[in-house]
């Protein structure tokens, strides 16, 4: 079986949604399972940290995490048009993974949610792009094969899933998302199977 990592942070609960909708993806591929992760919080007091396991949702990702997996999606909520410090942490950390090219060759993709529909979506998935970029990765986009993307209202871009919680945090991810979401863990999982025989 080979491993997709699906890496986010969530806050208040969409991007883990989306995450579990790409899980659901990559599972259809026949040979490939998710393997849902997630980092913790940054503390803004340095004496404080996170409990070793969380109080629930994923585990916390390891490093030997990024070595195992055979591809990985990636994702964080908008902050001011950038993916959310936790997940920018965490990455900061990966440099001997990056010596080491554990990532080189395999595909990634990424996706996002936002409060508002203008919330930075598009350049947080280009700036989530940048160090996957540095690691090797083979970045797989969202095509426009896609129905849902040419029709969706709400979220969703060619460069990754993404969706508009709302100001509340209370908008249900639509069916498009949904749709864009499952197809993109399909589509990084099938490429995944396409590199890995290679």
């Amino acid at each position: 079986m080979l491993d997709i990592l699906v890496l986010y942070y969530s806050q208040h609960g969409a991007t883990r949604e989306l995450a579990r909708l790409i899980a659901r993806g990559v599972d259809s591929v026949p040979g490939c399972q998710a393997r849902l992760r997630t980092v913790p919080k940054v503390s803004t007091v340095c004496e404080a940290s996170e409990p070793a396991i969380p109080e629930n949702g994923a585990p916390y990702v390891e490093k030997q995490d990024l070595i195992d997996c055979a591809g990985l999606a990636l994702g964080s909520p908008t902050r001011f048009g950038n993916m959310a410090a936790a997940m920018k942490y965490f990455l900061d950390g990966t440099s001997g993974e990056w010596m080491q090219g554990a990532l080189s060759g395999k595909p990634a993709c990424v996706f996002t949610s936002s409060a508002s529909m203008h919330g930075g979506q598009e350049s947080t998935l280009l700036t989530m792009m940048i160090p996957l970029l540095h690691h090797g990765m083979v970045i797989a986009g969202l095509p426009y094969s896609e129905t849902a993307l040419a029709a969706t209202q709400t979220g969703g871009t060619p460069y990754g899933v993404s969706h508009v919680s709302g100001l509340d945090n209370r908008q249900a991810i639509s069916e498009h998302e949904k749709a864009l979401a499952l197809a993109q863990g399909k589509r990084l999982a099938e490429l995944a199977v396409k590199l890995a025989a290679n």
